[in-house]
C-alpha cells in the first residue's frame, strides 16, 4: 500500500472521523493507480492539458490563414479531416489509457476543425462570398458565417452525446454567442454599432445562463458526474458583462443602474454558488464605486485615499466570503420563497 502523504480532502476526512486512516490510504492508492478517475482538481497538470489543446486550437487557425492561398479550400479540408483523424486517435488512446480530462480536451480538438472543415469545403466549392480568410469570423460578423456556427453547435451537441465531456460546452457557448450577432447582423442588413453589438450580446448572455440553469439543474443525473453547466455559465455572463459594460452611459441613473445589475450578479453567485457572477459583478461594482468616488473627489487629494479603501474593502471582503461565504448563502436562500428554495441550483 502506498505511504505518500494524504492529500487534503482525505486527510480533512480522517480528522472529521468520517473515514478511518487505512481506509483514506486505500482511496489514495485507488486513485494514484487510476489518475484519470482521480477526485476533481485543478493543478499545474490539468492547467498544461487546458494549455496545451488551446494552442493547438490556435494553431490550426494561424495556419490556415497563413497557408488558404497555397493549399486551396480542398487543401483545408483535406488537411483539417486529417487533424481531425490524428485527434480522434489521440482521444481513443487516452481513453485507453484511463486519462480521460486528456481524451475529452482531443475531442474538442476535433469539435473545433468542424468550422475549419466547413469553411475549407465552401471555399473550394466557390460558395465562399468574401476574401478568403477564416479568422474573419473573430474580426467582422457577417451573414455568411452562420452555417459556420449552425455547423459547431450540431457537432458539440451529437459529440456531448457520444461522449459526455463538459469542455465541449466551450465551443458550443462561443458559436451560440457569434451565432446571436450573425443573425442579427443578417437581421439588420447593416452594419451594427457597437452599443447595438452590446444590446445583442446581452440577449444572448441571457440566453446562455438560461440554459445554464436549466442544465444546473439536471446535471446531477448525468454520467459521468462533472459540471456541464460551468462553461454555459462562464461565456453567459461574460457576454452579458461585456454587452452591458459597453452601453453608453450619459447621465448617472444609468450609471446607477449599471452599478446595480453588478450588485445584482454578485448577489446571483451567491445564492448560486457561482463564483463567476461574483467575479464580473465585483469588477462592474468596483468600477461603478470608482466613478462615484471620482466624481466626489476630483482634483482633491482625498481621491487616491477613498480609492485604496476601496480596494482594501474588497480585500477584506473577500476575506469575509472565504470565512463566511456559506453562511451567507444560507442565509439568503432562507429568505427565499419555499418554492425558489426548491429550484435545483440553488440545492
Amino acid at each position: 500500500m502506498s505511504s505518500d502523504p494524504l492529500s487534503p480532502q482525505l486527510k480533512a476526512g480522517v480528522d472529521a472521523g468520517i473515514i478511518t486512516p487505512q481506509q483514506a490510504q486505500a482511496l489514495q492508492t485507488l486513485w494514484q493507480a487510476a489518475p484519470g478517475q482521480a477526485p476533481a482538481r485543478f493543478d499545474l497538470t490539468h492547467l498544461l492539458y487546458y494549455l496545451g489543446a488551446l494552442m493547438a486550437i490556435g494553431a490550426m487557425t494561424v495556419f490556415l490563414e497563413l497557408s488558404w492561398d497555397h493549399f486551396g479550400g480542398f487543401g483545408i479540408l483535406a488537411l483539417t479531416g486529417l487533424y481531425a483523424l490524428a485527434g480522434l486517435a489521440l482521444q481513443r488512446r487516452f481513453e485507453r489509457q484511463q486519462l480521460m480530462l486528456p481524451a475529452g480536451l482531443s475531442l474538442v480538438f476535433v469539435v473545433c476543425l468542424t468550422p475549419l472543415a466547413l469553411y475549407g469545403f465552401l471555399l473550394g466549392m466557390g460558395w465562399w462570398p468574401d476574401k478568403p480568410s477564416f479568422p474573419g469570423l473573430f474580426r467582422s460578423l457577417s451573414g455568411h458565417y452562420l452555417l459556420l456556427e449552425l455547423a459547431t453547435i450540431l457537432t458539440a451537441t451529437l459529440a456531448l452525446y457520444w461522449r459526455r465531456v463538459p469542455f465541449l460546452l466551450m465551443p458550443f457557448s462561443v458559436a451560440v454567442w457569434f451565432l446571436s450577432m450573425d443573425i442579427t447582423q443578417l437581421w439588420a442588413a447593416e452594419r451594427l454599432s457597437w452599443e447595438a453589438r452590446g444590446q445583442i450580446s446581452m440577449v444572448a448572455g441571457a440566453v446562455l445562463v438560461a440554459l445554464a440553469l436549466y442544465v444546473d439543474g439536471r446535471q446531477h443525473r448525468l454520467t459521468p458526474p462533472g459540471d456541464y453547466a460551468f462553461w454555459l455559465y462562464l461565456f453567459g455572463v461574460l457576454a452579458f458583462w461585456l454587452g452591458l459594460s459597453s452601453q453608453e452611459s450619459n447621465s448617472e441613473l444609468s450609471r446607477a443602474v449599471y452599478g446595480a445589475i453588478n450588485l445584482a450578479m454578485m448577489f446571483a453567485g451567491v445564492l448560486l454558488n457561482r463564483r463567476v457572477f461574483t467575479l464580473f459583478g465585483a469588477l462592474g461594482f468596483c468600477g461603478y464605486l470608482g466613478h462615484l468616488a471620482y466624481d466626489l473627489f476630483r482634483d482633491s487629494w482625498w481621491f487616491p485615499l477613498v480609492l485604496t479603501l476601496l480596494g482594501l474593502a474588497v480585500v477584506l471582503l473577500g476575506v469575509r466570503w472565504q470565512r463566511q461565504g456559506q453562511q451567507w448563502r444560507q442565509s439568503l436562500l432562507a429568505r427565499l420563497p419555499e418554492r425558489w428554495r426548491r429550484f435545483p441550483p440553488f440545492n
